[in-house]
């Protein structure tokens, strides 16, 4: 491939690399998220959070943090943070009350409806010149990488 920087460096093996080019795409898509929420305290983690929760209502913590790939411990710290910010609501779960169930209160509702709203219009912005089948093409051909779990060192 004979793939170059805006500056005209040339990327070398990098350019027939997908991992490099997905990196690159997920820092694009970062960025579009941070200016899409600033202003509303909300950062990628637990915006990913709210959404489970919300699609999930009463989901257990632990399977929130399994659906999202996030660590026990890392997990535990998060929700604290968005049951402090009266976000989600935390509850022993009805049929194990070692475990803890979740729900989205209205203020996290209401929060996570605008960060959508202004996260889809920096999407749209951002993707401008795909129609809508390069759209859906995108999302599935990521979701495939995505289900795949990258092998451990262990493995």
């Amino acid at each position: 491939m004979d793939g170059e920087t805006g500056d005209g460096i040339g990327l070398g093996e990098l350019d027939g690399l997908i991992g490099y080019h997905i990196r690159r795409a997920s820092s694009v898509f970062g960025g579009t998220f941070v200016r899409a929420v600033t202003g509303t305290g909300l950062r990628q983690v637990p915006f990913g959070i709210l959404s489970v929760v919300a699609a999930n209502p009463g989901i257990k913590q632990g399977a929130a943090g399994r659906a999202l790939g996030i660590q026990r411990a890392n997990m535990v710290a998060l929700i604290n943070e968005l049951v402090d910010a009266g976000l989600v609501d935390r509850r022993a779960a009805d049929d194990d009350r070692r475990a803890f169930a979740l729900s989205v209160t209205p203020r996290g509702a209401a929060l996570l409806e605008d960060c959508t709203r202004r996260i889809k219009e920096q999407e749209a912005e951002l993707l401008a010149d795909f129609d809508e089948t390069e759209r859906i093409l995108l999302i599935d051909l990521v979701r495939r990488i995505e289900a795949r779990e990258a092998p451990t060192s262990a493995d």
